[in-house]
């Protein structure tokens, strides 16, 4: 794909005007395939509320499917494909509530349809008086259900089934495009910044929360909008704890440091995990499960390319297994017993615009695809806790990772760390 050819390129780049951007006629080609996926039917995707994602902690931010099918980030929109046309539903103009939240896009605007990429855009307060004239132009009335918006289409269309398009959706989340690898590409160059940020500064008598504050403070830095996920930062014993996110705890020589810590810039994630000693250098134990963590990471990328399984525990090419394999053949416990029921959580997950990106499990992997690689082994009774995770795009024969500058050899990070 073209877009391999440019991703070095982003590596000494910030956030700017310049940055990787989504066309117009790409959304239009979301919406098309989803309307092939779902024949001669009503598809109403709602956006999100103010009230459901516009708290006063982190602001508004649209939800990932309404996003993928528009590029609309304004909050009250709607989203109707008939099996003829696309229509954006959008509010009118409210001038008391600009005051609160700035001036907004409205219908009949000149430039409505060149900012929005929509020929219809019409005001969402019409949109129960169209409802009927869409549906009777419908066989199948298709939604993402589980919502106060989704309640309502139902409650207004008594006679029609109301399905869910949660899964076809998800099968085309699933594959992107050469313009969101870039988008991904462009958090992980910042996460790694944030990464390299924080092990300059790693030393004994530091807490966690004042790494956390370093690796957010170089992402949002380069302007990327908020946190892909609440940052993991976890020493000594609390590295063997998964979603550890209290970030309190002072650490000490001696210990490790699991950093689980990643940036969304411009709608999209990325996801990486580096477990590094806080004096800079690994105590053989240390070092002799960490080396286990890292072959398993290696084993699974090596075997990644189009038709393999993310998941499976049973295929003997699903790259759950080759993990579990790998760590359960290597190393022991301080019992002499094996490794394998230390490492308890799957091998990795799809990523895209949510950091645990939508997808089908049953569908294998394909070129064009983004998934992280985390092995990882957590012996509470040991205060161990270590996990490599990595960003990796399924090419057409193999893999690439988009986060290799980040050193992963025991060697090598302890060389970085040197001071």
């Amino acid at each position: 794909m073209r877009v391999l050819a440019a991703l070095c390129l982003l590596s000494s780049l910030v956030l700017s005007a310049s940055s990787p951007a989504i066309s117009h006629e790409e959304y239009k080609r979301r919406r098309a395939k989803l309307r092939e996926a779902l024949p001669d039917s009503l598809i109403v995707i709602f956006g999100a509320t103010e009230q459901e994602n516009g708290e006063l902690l982190t602001g508004f931010f649209q939800s990932p499917d309404f996003y993928y099918l528009t590029g609309w980030k304004e909050p009250n929109a709607v989203l109707v494909l008939t099996p003829s046309g696309d229509t954006l539903l959008i509010p009118q103009r409210d001038k008391k509530q600009e005051q609160w939240t700035g001036p907004k896009l409205a219908p009949g605007d000149p430039n409505v349809a060149a900012e929005t990429g929509f020929e219809s855009v019409v005001p969402v307060s019409s949109f129960e008086a169209n409802l009927p004239r869409w549906a009777e132009s419908a066989s199948a009335v298709y939604t993402i259900p589980d919502s106060a918006q989704a309640d309502g289409l139902k409650k207004m269309l008594p006679l029609r089934q109301v399905r869910s398009a949660v899964m076809p959706l998800a099968r085309l989340r699933m594959k992107k495009s050469d313009d969101e690898i870039a988008l991904i590409q462009q958090s992980t160059v910042a996460t790694l910044a944030a990464h390299r940020a924080a092990w300059k500064r790693i030393r004994p008598g530091l807490s966690e929360y004042q790494i956390a504050a370093t690796m957010s403070d170089t992402y949002f830095d380069q302007g990327c909008e908020r946190h892909a996920y609440a940052p993991i930062v976890g020493s000594g014993p609390n590295a063997a704890i998964l979603h550890y996110s209290q970030n309190r705890r002072r650490m000490d020589a001696g210990e490790l440091l699991l950093m689980d810590v990643a940036a969304e810039c411009s709608m999209y994630a990325s996801d990486i995990t580096r477990t590094v000693p806080v004096t800079g250098t690994f105590t053989p134990r240390q070092r002799e499960l960490y080396e286990v963590v890292l072959g398993a990471q290696k084993a699974v990328i090596a075997a990644i390319k189009p038709g393999v399984m993310l998941g499976s525990r049973t295929n003997p090419n699903g790259l759950q297994k080759i993990a579990m394999d790998y760590i359960d053949s290597h190393g022991k416990d301080a019992k002499g017993n094996s490794l394998g029921r230390y490492f308890i959580h799957g091998i990795g997950h799809h990523v895209g615009l949510d950091v645990h990106d939508a997808y089908d499990p049953a569908s294998p992997l394909e070129e064009g695809m983004v998934i992280t690689v985390e092995p990882g082994i957590y012996i509470p009774e040991e205060g161990i806790g270590i996990r490599i995770e990595d960003m990796v795009l399924v090419t057409a024969d193999g893999a690439k990772v988009l986060s290799s500058s980040l050193p992963r050899e025991s060697n090598e990070i302890e060389k970085a760390m040197a001071r």
